[in-house]
């Protein structure tokens, strides 16, 4: 059985989600993962309101649309991030509050909690998200770093997310950090470190998204097989590196769509990713989840890119075999 194709709407919460489902519909999807934001899925209206989350499940239904994920990558991004002024554009104002930065976190961490069991109420097994990160501004060790700076960073983020986690694990819900830069897991090495911050307790994955991983050079498939019990959740999204010789991989501060960028993302197929070993890899390690395209290329209509982007997974994804392919030549 193929896997379902979703459409991922955090690029889309400018739009309300009567017309988000019908155009995701219309692209050809065969479902929608939600994000925390706009009027997608808000979770204090799910937890107050008796009957939201069946007239938000009968909406997608009437629509031909499944959903198997939400998404609270903003709020999650406030959990372990030293706040400043733009999380402000982020946030939901019940979370900014007044703005101190104490305040925000602890207020961002009892948002997750509601957000688990505002999952619950609606059927989704999977909350995708950030974590944020307090050592991600230590990244280049100068002025020098300290291994102790390093560790007070997992263990602070390992004291605010277990009491998330206690409430994902009394939900039945997992959590999927979507690893990428900023967060507490951005590579291999550094998502090792976070499970293993956490014990490797079972709520604690990954939101597999190539992407992120591309530009740095890391090998998207190897991530897979690495971690083949911890892929919850997947993104179809692309990226491509532009190293003319003047600008590198931290992006020289030129905003997403400059053309003097050292990278930027594109839309599946258009990009370096190679998903077929992508696919061959989730086939290796048993995923059968849905692949939610992410949509974004700051060069491309969005309408168009999330049409073809929706051919282009689907053409792209096979299941495996159940048999060697030269079976026929074994003796009787």
């Amino acid at each position: 059985m193929s896997r379902p194709i979703t459409l991922f709407t955090g690029q889309w919460a400018d739009l309300p989600l009567t017309d988000m489902a019908q155009k995701t519909r219309s692209f050809g999807y065969d479902g929608i993962e939600l994000a925390c934001w706009g009027d997608h899925f808000e979770v204090d209206r799910a937890l107050a309101e008796s009957d939201y989350c069946a007239r938000k499940r009968e909406l997608l239904q009437n629509h031909g649309l499944g959903c198997w994920a939400i998404s609270s990558h903003l709020v999650g991004q406030a959990v372990c991030d030293v706040i400043d002024q733009r999380h402000k554009a982020i946030l939901p104002p019940s979370v900014w509050g007044d703005g101190s930065p104490a305040g925000v976190n602890n207020r961002a961490i009892e948002e997750l909690k509601r957000t688990a069991r505002a999952a619950e109420k609606f059927g989704v097994k999977v909350i995708n998200g950030f974590t944020g990160s307090s050592i991600w501004p230590l990244l280049y060790s100068f002025p020098p770093v300290s291994p102790q700076m390093i560790d007070d960073g997992f263990k602070l983020f390992a004291d605010r997310w277990n009491p998330i986690l206690d409430v994902f694990r009394d939900c039945g819900v997992k959590f999927a950090l979507e690893v990428h830069p900023t967060e507490i897991a951005f590579d291999i090495y550094t998502a090792e470190r976070a499970l293993e911050a956490l014990n490797h307790r079972p709520e604690f994955g990954f939101n597999f998204d190539p992407s992120h991983l591309i530009w740095q050079g890391v090998d998207p498939a190897a991530f897979i097989r690495y971690f083949p019990d911890r892929i919850f959740h997947v993104h179809v999204k692309d990226a491509i590196r532009r190293l003319d010789g003047r600008s590198g991989i931290l992006a020289s501060h030129l905003n997403f769509g400059d053309p003097r960028r050292g990278w930027d993302f594109r839309s599946p197929g258009r990009g370096e990713v190679n998903f077929e070993e992508i696919v061959r890899a989730l086939n290796d390690v048993k995923y059968h989840g849905p692949l939610s395209i992410e949509w974004e290329d700051s060069g491309m209509d969005r309408e168009f890119g999330a049409r073809e982007a929706c051919d282009f997974t689907r053409r792209l994804d096979f299941a495996p075999s159940h048999r060697a392919f030269d079976s026929a030549f074994e003796k009787k």
